[in-house]
């Protein structure tokens, strides 16, 4: 198994049987399983976030 890769803001994982799935940051299994990580990220690029992560403010911003 390899490390889990973050692509459009999914995580990329590769389960124990060597299926990769595409997951949210929370570890839920969102689409899959996929028979190459190529799959997986090509999905995980087309797919929204249904709540969008925070936006970081910069350091003069108030």
């Amino acid at each position: 198994m390899s490390a889990a890769k973050s692509v459009n803001g999914f995580l990329i994982t590769q389960a124990k049987d060597g299926q990769w799935w595409v997951g949210s940051v929370a570890g839920e299994n969102i689409a899959g399983p996929f028979p190459s990580e190529a799959l997986a990220i090509e999905v995980a690029s087309v797919l929204e976030l249904e709540h969008p992560e925070p936006k970081r403010r910069g350091k003069d911003k108030g």
